[in-house]
């Protein structure tokens, strides 16, 4: 089994958190465990705390994002933006990762997933949280 990097993982990351948004908009029950270990085959803290961190504090991160989306809400994204953005977010706000690195990351899965008017919408968004953030 091969280890991934925090770049493969974050891609997980995006892709626990899209299952997650599709079963809440279908009102289906899931529990989050099976939901990682569907996408994931070995125990990662990482992955494990960023899910739970964006689950726990989603109303807190939606209202960030939509704070800064200009006449748009995150919940009119599509589920792999929301996902992109709400990581992005979390890691910004409640954890230890770089900025740079937080940003740059959310960024890098934009560019594979995203449009461009999109990608251009989470960087935005994520520039003002960190400013936010920082007391500028």
């Amino acid at each position: 089994m091969t280890k991934l990097s925090r770049s493969e993982l974050r891609n997980k990351i995006m892709t626990i958190l899209y299952q997650i948004n599709v079963y809440k908009q279908n009102k289906m029950s899931f529990n989050i465990d099976d939901v990682i270990n569907e996408v994931l085959d070995y125990e990662n803290e990482f992955v494990k705390d960023i899910v739970y961190g964006v689950v726990t504090y989603q109303n807190e991160i939606d209202s960030l994002a939509n704070k800064y989306l200009n006449n748009w809400t995150i919940d009119r994204l599509g589920n792999t933006d929301s996902a992109i953005l709400r990581v992005g977010i979390y890691e910004l706000v409640y954890t230890d990762t770089p900025p740079i690195v937080a940003i740059n990351e959310a960024i890098e899965l934009a560019k594979n997933y995203s449009d461009d008017d999109v990608r251009k919408m989470i960087n935005g968004v994520l520039d003002k949280v960190y400013h936010e953030k920082i007391g500028e």
